[in-house]
């Protein structure tokens, strides 16, 4: 509230709307960034960064963001490949867990996740009744949504055998992607909630980059972008 003083001395109290949240957008690089801001088209309470690539890069860009001043919402979101079944291209998905898919060791009988070893935590939690909300809107706006498991890795997957091998770990897991967990230990080290947004551009396993569809995914994030000032207001 804030109040003028007319030359009579009669005083006018002017009501302003309050501001809209604050939410920090996080993507591996610049044409993510670009097709996140062209959907947001100037939205007040948003700020896009690309944080680089991997987890860790992203992780240090957005502990960097957020000592910086309050935000309400942690967004990590970008192109990614989809599990076949789960999420195919062109599609959006919209995480309901963040998973550090190989963040672990090798054991004689397989994979151990760092929670079974007892060195940490290897997945979050997203701000779920958002998510849900979200992928709704998407849904609403004639986009193909699902929500899964979105996996966390350092190195993507190239070969049919890896592919397995994760989903074996995550049966249900919809997408494939490098900066998600990253962004969440930051987030979560700042008590802020967080939300990862990926859009499909190829399948994960053998490697076929004639068959990727890189144009329709940044597409697809432009669209998903544009519905978050409405769904957060």
């Amino acid at each position: 509230m804030q109040e003028h003083t007319q030359s009579n001395s009669v005083k006018i109290t002017e009501s302003y709307t309050p501001t809209s949240k604050r939410v920090l957008i996080v993507t591996a690089v610049d044409a993510e960034k670009d097709a996140v801001q062209r959907g947001l088209r100037h939205a007040p309470g948003f700020d896009v960064i690309a944080g680089g690539v991997g987890p860790a890069a992203t992780a240090a860009a957005t502990a960097r963001h957020l000592i910086q001043g309050p935000y309400d919402l942690v967004i990590s979101a970008g192109i990614a490949g989809g599990f076949a079944g789960q999420a195919e291209m062109g599609s959006i998905v919209i995480a309901d867990l963040i998973i550090a898919a190989d963040l672990g060791s090798e054991t004689e009988n397989g994979f151990s996740s760092v929670e079974e070893l007892g060195f940490g935590n290897a997945r979050f939690s997203v701000d779920i009744a958002t998510a849900r909300k979200l992928a709704a809107a998407i849904k609403e706006a004639g986009s193909v949504v699902t929500m899964g498991p979105v996996l966390t890795v350092s190195t993507t997957t190239g070969t049919a055998v890896t592919a397995q091998r994760l989903l074996h770990r995550v049966p249900n897991a919809a997408a494939e992607a490098m900066e998600g967990f990253g962004v969440a230990t930051a987030a979560a080290a700042a008590s802020v909630p967080v939300l990862e947004i990926r859009t499909i551009s190829n399948q994960v396993g053998p490697r076929d980059r004639s068959a990727w569809k890189i144009k329709e995914a940044l597409q697809a994030l432009e669209t998903a972008s544009s519905l978050l000032p409405e769904v957060l207001r």
